[in-house]
């Protein structure tokens, strides 16, 4: 199908540029870049398992662990 783009200069050489350097179609060009923008809106967002600690311990006694003042001030001195 043939449309009409309205395409700024400076990207439009650009484009023209890497065509030719990778020795292929402008049309082609923007197709796969379309195609690589579709895909990604369309993909649903990968769940991340996030690790849990279950160990023994917990924080050090007195530490505030809501503040996060105390929890940088303790960790700055352990360091």
């Amino acid at each position: 199908m043939k449309t009409t783009l309205n395409i700024n200069d400076v990207l439009l050489t650009q484009a023209k540029a890497l065509a030719a350097q990778q020795h292929t179609s402008l049309t082609r060009l923007i197709e796969e870049g379309l195609q690589l923008r579709l895909r990604a809106q369309a993909a649903p967002p990968k769940s991340v398992r996030l690790p849990v600690f279950r160990g023994k311990g917990g924080l050090a006694p007195g530490l505030d662990g809501l503040s996060n003042k105390a929890l940088y001030d303790t960790a700055d001195h352990d360091a």
